[in-house]
């Protein structure tokens, strides 16, 4: 049985944390806009990898190091530029998948 005290009063949704289906709706969209963008985010970063792999191979065979640290530092540099202090993190985490995969 409910009590008008019941229907008076919003519950959240479990799986978004909503209080109203419209807000809930929203939420579900923006998480599969997400899902997506994640998915090419990973996509991208894999292709990055490959072409890093390539480039290291074409460095090391023609008697260069495996890593080019200042263009390292120019990769930090520009995603700090371009997200601040969060982005020199993103351009490590980048940096460090993309080494030593020759």
């Amino acid at each position: 049985m409910s009590t008008s005290s019941d229907t008076a009063r919003p519950t959240a949704t479990p799986d978004t944390g909503a209080h109203t289906p419209e807000a809930a709706g929203v939420i579900q969209d923006a998480r599969r806009r997400i899902d997506d963008l994640d998915g090419r985010i990973i996509g991208l970063v894999q292709e990055r990898m490959a072409v890093s792999a390539v480039i290291q191979r074409e460095r090391i065979a023609s008697g260069g190091r495996r890593v080019n640290l200042s263009r390292e530092m120019e990769v930090l540099a520009h995603y700090r530029d371009q997200l601040g202090r969060p982005g020199t993190a993103l351009a490590m985490t980048l940096l460090e998948l993309c080494r030593g995969r020759v």
